[in-house]
């Protein structure tokens, strides 16, 4: 038996009745009633404030990591709330852009930039190129001059290997991503890049790994930076992203307030020049705590082992447990006070047995076909990651904010997945 969800894992706004939820000043069985199941729901209050905390906690140049979750209404969202964003493809780049974001706010990231790529970038005269490798900047020498210039910071891998899921460690030795410190390489490149005309230089960025709940290898990163770059009279040094968020009852991660001012206090003590300026790149700590997902129940099934409960989205919309093992929590948006007596699987409707969303999960007693129910801290790589298996089209995503509900992704279609035939 579970006890009911903790408001802890709502959003801000999120209010609890007798027999609904609302986010936002809005009904989520209204909100399903109106847009349907499976739904992402954001408050935007939560978007907000925890922009505006990132904007607070680092300096100028503080990034949103897009790739969380992007569309034009969160781009727009986080360029009003002081950030800059950072993409890491040319499909990001162009829904930024689309957005009404200014070039001058966008940091572009990725590990195999093409040339059209960065043609795109230093013709719009982005706020910064994060560079990765020296293809990359065999490429740059050649696209880059004074009537042509560039900014940009050099990606480099600190040997810090964070405590998280492997497949979302990045600071390590061996990773895909930036130039390694112990073997020479990142200095190499920085050499390499002062050298060439029309490039400025403006420090050093590491990325050690995600859903990070423990400061100390940020701690270790900005100790190991500062003393790298000691003599190079930088005025930036990026941290990257990777603050961790609680996902189910019991666990606990630091605010992105407690993050930067870790950070700056460490930076302080190593002696970083306060003329430099501290950034982050936080994309799960700003967005997945500020939406949840509904779905509708569809079918309950009691085997020998356990019993299991299907809802009409899965592994489409939320690949997470899939990939990561990632846990959430469920409850009933009916019944969100009563104790969670039914233990089930909650799984999704795709045609694999590892469409999982909670391999153990607890629900109301009475739950049953045709309830809504809703898994909250969803806001992060679910609708980024969704994909059409079995020709699901993908949810709407909708913002509520005082009591208003806006949708800002409508729902696919069959006609908009058959619309690539040809």
């Amino acid at each position: 038996m579970a006890e009911p969800l903790s408001p802890t894992l709502l959003p801000d706004t999120a209010v609890i009745v007798k027999n609904d939820v609302t986010v936002g000043g809005v009904s989520l069985r209204e909100l399903a009633q109106t847009y349907g199941t499976p739904l992402f729901v954001y408050d935007e209050a939560t978007l907000r404030a925890r922009c505006a905390e990132a904007a607070a906690a680092f300096d100028d140049g503080v990034a949103f990591a897009s790739k969380s979750f992007l569309c034009g209404a969160m781009a727009r969202l986080a360029y009003e709330e002081g950030l800059c964003v950072d993409v890491a493809t040319g499909g990001e780049f162009d829904l930024v852009r689309r957005a009404g974001v200014p070039a001058s706010r966008v940091i572009v990231h990725g590990n195999n930039k093409s040339e059209a790529e960065l043609v795109a970038a230093i013709d719009a005269g982005v706020h910064r190129v994060v560079v990765d490798n020296f293809d990359e900047i065999a490429r740059l020498a050649k696209l880059v001059s004074p009537a042509r210039p560039l900014a940009c910071l050099v990606r480099v891998t600190p040997g810090v290997e964070a405590h998280t899921h492997e497949f979302i460690r990045t600071g390590q030795e061996d990773s895909k991503f930036g130039f390694s410190l112990s073997s020479g390489d990142a200095r190499r490149a920085i050499e390499t890049l002062r050298a060439i005309p029309g490039v400025t230089l403006h420090g050093v960025h590491a990325h050690i790994g995600s859903q990070i709940f423990e400061l100390d290898g940020f701690i270790e990163t900005v100790r190991i930076l500062a003393d790298f770059t000691r003599e190079d009279a930088f005025d930036e040094v990026c941290v990257g992203g990777g603050l961790g968020v609680a996902y189910v009852s019991g666990e606990d991660a630091p605010s992105i307030t407690e993050w930067g001012a870790t950070l700056r206090e460490v930076a302080r003590e190593v002696g970083l020049p306060g003329t430099t300026r501290l950034l982050a790149e936080p994309g799960r700590s700003i967005v997945a705590a500020a939406a949840l997902t509904l779905y509708r129940v569809g079918t309950v099934k009691p085997v020998a082992a356990r019993t299991y409960v299907a809802v009409d989205g899965g592994m489409s919309d939320n690949p997470r447990p899939v990939l990561y093992g990632s846990g959430y929590e469920v409850f009933d948006v009916a019944r969100p006070r009563e104790e969670r007596r039914q233990a089930l699987r909650l799984v999704g409707k795709h045609c694999e047995s590892g469409d999982v969303i909670i391999d153990e999960a607890w629900l109301p007693a009475d739950t049953g076909v045709g309830d809504l129910v809703a898994t909250p801290v969803t806001g992060a790589y679910g609708y980024a990651m969704a994909s059409n298996y079995n020709r699901v089209p993908r949810p709407a995503v909708v913002f509520v904010a005082d009591g208003t509900a806006r949708e800002v992704l409508r729902r696919e279609t069959f006609d908009d997945l058959a619309r690539l035939e040809v």
